[in-house]
This record gives structure tokens, C-alpha cells and sequence, in this order.
């Protein structure tokens, strides 16, 4: 199973749950990968450009850059030789809580860490010691790995403190946050019979046990944008994940979002994207 790293499946793995691997070079080969259900971390140094739902994420020089598997993503161009080392892992691997704590693996912050010289040294060497342990015979190389793992995020953290950590201002602050995260929490669509809840302010001002007036405008203030246009921009970022990366149909797709009616949904996203549901998976 092709993993979305270059040079890096699932193929033959050694140990249940991960996987890591020194990068090979390589030049111009686009690699694309819809969700999965494995996170990815890896030090690169090379110039790519992902798109990390929906976002553009420029790579140039030695990075640090961890994946959440809920966010649709592909590499979109690799111009330079690529080098470094990547790894992946699933939830039962890890320890889920620890994931579920460490904000460098949240949806909403940026996925990409610029280094220096020394901290990608130092990153580097851990990287190379869960290879040696990957490839050894050592008994409790899982434990070790697990530990190598951590201590990544947390040489992470201390370089480039998680967006998702500062502490709220105010009661506005806290609103708008908490907006977000029951936003991003309805993702990804699994099951085209589960379809969203929460789909326009009101629904999410009542679980949030706020005014819709309230909720619009903490959201506005804190992140300049409506919420309303925080819900259409994270259900096309969906549609567009959906259309690419599974083989449901437009009608099954239009209903996971919660549309009563494809041509609803059709209408919807021609208009926010200019294109069709069908135009957009052809391209």
C-alpha cells in the first residue's frame, strides 16, 4: 500500500503499526494519496509543495512535517532531490491519548516545522535510531520506538510551540476555538450513511449552548472570517477529498454532506468552485 512519502509502504513491514524509512532521491514524480489510517512524520529536506486540506504548503530546506490522517492531502510538485527520513504509525500503535494530546497533530495547525542546522541533526539522529531499531532484533524495539516517537513532538513543540496551545484571551476566544474544533471533529466523512450534523451556524451555536448572533461574531473577530464561511470552505475541502480520493458516487457524497438532494449539492459546489462535482473528479 503506497503511503504517500516517496519511497515509503506498507509493504513488508517489520513491525505492526509502523513503518520508517530513509527517503529516496527522486525528481518530478508526483506522488498523490487521499486519507488513510496512519499519521506520518518525517524529516525532509528537499522543495515540494503539498496540499494539506485544501491549503498550499510550501516545503523549502531542512522541515519537520507531521500528517493527521483526517485532513485530505497529496504532494502536488517535488522539483529537487528529496532526502531525509519518514516514518508512519496507526492509532493502535501508539498511544492513542498521546495523540489525541499533542497538538502537532491537530487539523488546524500548520504541518510543516522549518529547522536549523543542529536541531535537524539532532532530529535526524532519532530518526536513524528508530531505523537501526526497526531493522534489529532488539526485543522491546516497539517500546523504543514509541519513545523516539515522543520525544520527536516534544523537540517539536519546544522549536515551534503549537498554534493550538495558546492560551484564550477571552470568552470570545474560547467560542471561536471551540467552533473550530466541533467544525474539524465531524471529519473526515467515513460512512456515506453517517451524514454531517452540524451544517450551518445555528446547529453549532446550539451545541454550543451560545446565541447564533454571539457565536457569528466571536468567530468574525477572532479569525476575520464568518462562520458561515468557515462551514462552506471545510464541506468543499470534504466534497473535493471525496470526489478524489474515494469512488462513492456524486449522489452518495451529496447526502454525507448533508445535502437532501444531489442537485442541491451539485449547485453548491459549482458555485463556491466554479466547476461541477463530476467536471472537479475528472480533472
Amino acid at each position: 500500500m503506497e503511503t504517500g512519502i516517496p519511497g515509503l509502504s506498507w509493504d513488508e513491514s517489520k513491525l505492526k503499526g509502523f513503518k520508517v524509512h530513509e527517503l529516496s532521491p527522486s525528481v518530478d514524480v508526483p506522488a498523490r494519496t487521499g486519507r488513510r489510517d496512519f499519521y506520518k512524520m518525517g524529516l525532509v529536506n528537499g522543495d515540494m509543495t503539498i496540499d494539506y486540506g485544501g491549503q498550499i504548503v510550501e516545503i523549502k530546506g531542512t522541515v519537520l512535517f507531521f500528517i493527521n490522517p483526517k485532513v485530505a492531502h497529496s504532494i502536488v510538485r517535488r522539483v529537487n532531490r528529496t532526502s531525509g527520513y519518514g516514518c508512519i504509525f496507526t492509532e493502535g500503535f501508539i498511544n492513542k491519548r498521546e495523540l489525541q494530546d499533542s497538538p502537532l497533530f491537530s487539523v488546524g495547525d500548520n504541518p510543516v516545522i522549518p529547522l536549523k542546522e543542529d536541531e535537524a541533526f539532532f532530529i535526524g539522529s532519532i530518526f536513524k535510531k528508530m531505523l537501526k531499531a526497526y531493522d534489529g532484533e532488539y526485543p522491546h524495539k516497539a517500546d523504543l520506538i514509541k519513545s523516539c516517537i515522543a520525544l520527536i513532538i516534544h523537540e517539536a513543540l519546544e522549536i515551534q510551540p503549537s498554534q493550538q496551545t495558546k492560551p484564550f484571551i477571552n470568552g470570545t476566544s474560547r467560542i471561536a476555538h471551540q467552533f473550530i474544533d466541533l467544525l474539524e471533529r465531524q471529519f473526515p466523512i467515513e460512512r456515506s450513511s453517517d451524514p454531517l450534523k452540524l451544517r450551518n451556524p445555528q446547529d453549532f451555536a446550539a451545541s454550543l449552548a451560545v446565541h447564533v448572533n454571539y457565536l457569528n461574531r466571536a468567530v468574525k473577530e477572532v479569525t476575520g472570517k464568518p462562520t458561515s464561511a468557515h462551514i462552506a470552505a471545510r464541506i468543499t475541502a470534504e466534497a473535493k477529498a471525496l470526489l478524489k480520493h474515494t469512488d462513492w458516487s456524486v449522489a452518495d457524497i451529496a447526502y454525507a454532506l448533508g445535502f437532501n438532494y444531489p442537485a442541491y449539492f451539485n449547485n453548491y459546489f459549482k458555485r463556491i468552485t466554479g466547476t461541477t462535482p463530476n467536471s472537479f473528479r475528472k480533472v
